[in-house]
């Protein structure tokens, strides 16, 4: 198995559901959704391929994203925190989000290392809230 870079929680609610609450958990911890991709909507359209509702948020903290941008202009290239939801084949919703930690450790740069702890707190607290 490879390595452990995000966390998932189970939601006992239907898909279309869950991603709203996880927009309104994000908004509550200062993220706000700048991209959205529908990857069962793509790869329907571009394969024919079927697969479960399954949509990729990328969450931004305004103020995190500076101060990550401020210790390295190429961390642009991790950011914004992926959070993904996805229908469970078992029922329910599955929701993900990035570690941040990830950014510390790919750049090599210690300074980050505050950045994305409070990255992390507030992802894992909208996490939490979900249920």
């Amino acid at each position: 198995m490879g390595k452990d870079y995000g966390r998932t929680v189970g939601v006992d609610a239907p898909f279309d559901q869950t991603v709203r609450r996880v927009r309104d958990a994000l908004a509550d911890q200062g993220f706000g959704v700048l991209t959205e991709i529908d990857v069962r909507a793509t790869l329907k359209a571009k394969l024919d391929a079927d697969m479960e509702p399954y949509l990729i948020l990328g969450a931004c903290n305004p103020p995190l994203a500076h101060r990550a941008l401020e210790a390295d202009r190429s961390i642009g290239l991790l950011l914004p925190c992926n959070v993904v939801v996805r229908a469970d084949p078992d029922g329910g919703t599955l929701v993900q989000a990035m570690d941040p930690a990830a950014m510390v450790e790919l750049s090599g740069l210690p300074e980050l290392s505050p950045v994305a702890d409070e990255a992390r707190r507030r992802l894992a607290a909208a996490l939490d809230s979900l249920g």
